[in-house]
This record gives structure tokens, sequence and C-alpha cells, in this order.
């Protein structure tokens, strides 16, 4: 199987999508009072669901025809995997193994010990600041961006906007879920948002 090759399901495994709603459970007021937390966790934990789940995200880049018209025979369309804390390390860190290609964290505020590059965002329930180490990308890397949820979309944004401030080149921008009633691909458009379920 390829790299950016998604494994087909098995005679009676329900689509994608829809094993991940099987398996996701939605935790009503979490972390505030008014907030459904979707928790992928035992997505995670699911060894088959991981599988098909990273495969599915390490195809993003190739969805769009430019890239897919410039990748050669083996190229997954993207020279390293960016994720975002916390949860989109565990599936940037499985998408860049299958690719063949590096990971690079986004991290929160205060974690990063060397020079960086940060970004200010709102989120559904507060503010906070994302910053990536300024020699992590190289100007004009492809870049997958990969995140577990997508909601308002300030967390996606402002990881893209770090990502092409240091001169990478955005291919995609790949989630897990989407909340689409938030209207967060509008937030990091015009760039390509792959979702594997939307809700």
């Amino acid at each position: 199987m390829s790299a950016g090759a998604v494994p087909a399901a098995d005679a009676g495994t329900p689509p994608l999508d829809e094993l991940i709603a099987a398996l996701a459970v939605d935790v009503p007021d979490f972390p505030s009072p008014g907030v459904v937390f979707r928790d992928l966790t035992p997505v995670f934990a699911d060894g088959p669901a991981f599988r098909r789940m990273v495969a599915g995200l390490a195809t993003a880049s190739l969805a769009d025809p430019r890239v897919a018209a410039l990748a050669t025979d083996g190229d997954p369309g993207f020279d390293v995997v960016v994720g975002v804390e916390a949860r989109g390390f565990l599936l940037a860190a499985a998408v860049a193994v299958q690719a063949g290609v590096g990971v690079v964290p986004v991290r929160k505020a205060g974690k990063l010990p060397r020079e960086r590059v940060s970004a200010d965002y709102t989120l559904e329930y507060g503010t906070a600041t994302l910053e990536l180490h300024t020699d992590s990308i190289r100007p004009g890397q492809r870049v997958l961006l990969v995140d577990d949820v997508l909601a308002t979309g300030g967390t996606l944004a402002a990881a893209v906007a770090l990502v092409e401030g240091l001169g990478g080149v955005l291919t995609a921008v790949a989630v897990v879920v989407e909340l689409a009633r938030l209207g967060g691909r509008q937030r990091v458009a015009p760039h390509a948002v792959h979702a594997l379920w939307t809700t």
C-alpha cells in the first residue's frame, strides 16, 4: 500500500465517517458550561479505526488537483506534517510515519525553548496563543496541517498564520471532525479543509 492509500473497508465495515461517529463521545459542558466537547479518544484507541483515520488524513493534500498534478509516484503531496497541540500531535505523528516525512508541533505559549513565532487566537471558550520554532518550517516547504476538530476555526487559523509566516506552503488542512454549524472553514479560507466526518 502506498503512503497515501486509504485502506479499503472490509465487507460489512461501515464508512469511515460512520465509524468515527459511532466511536466518538460527546461530553456536555466541557471544558466550560454550554460547550459540547467531541471526545475522539475512543477512535484513537480502536486500532483499525485509527489506522483508517490516519490514512484518510494522509490523502488530504492529494485531493487538491494542483498538488496531485505535481506529486511524483510515492509522493504524499507534502514534505512535513504540522500538528496542533494536543490531540493533533498524535494524528500528525502517525500521518508523518505513514508518509515517511517529518512532524512539527505547534505548541501553546511557553512550551518551546528556542526562538519562536507566536499567534493569538480566540475559541468558543476563551483566548490563547500558539507558537512555532522559527527554524521548524523551511521557506517553500509543503505542509499538511492536521488537527482533531475544526470548530470555530481560531486554532487552525493561527496555525496557518504561523506556517505561512515562516514561508511554508500549505497544501491542505486535514481534520477528523468538522463542526460545520460553527463556520470554522471560513476562518482558514482560501485553504482547502478536508474533514473525515462533518457534523
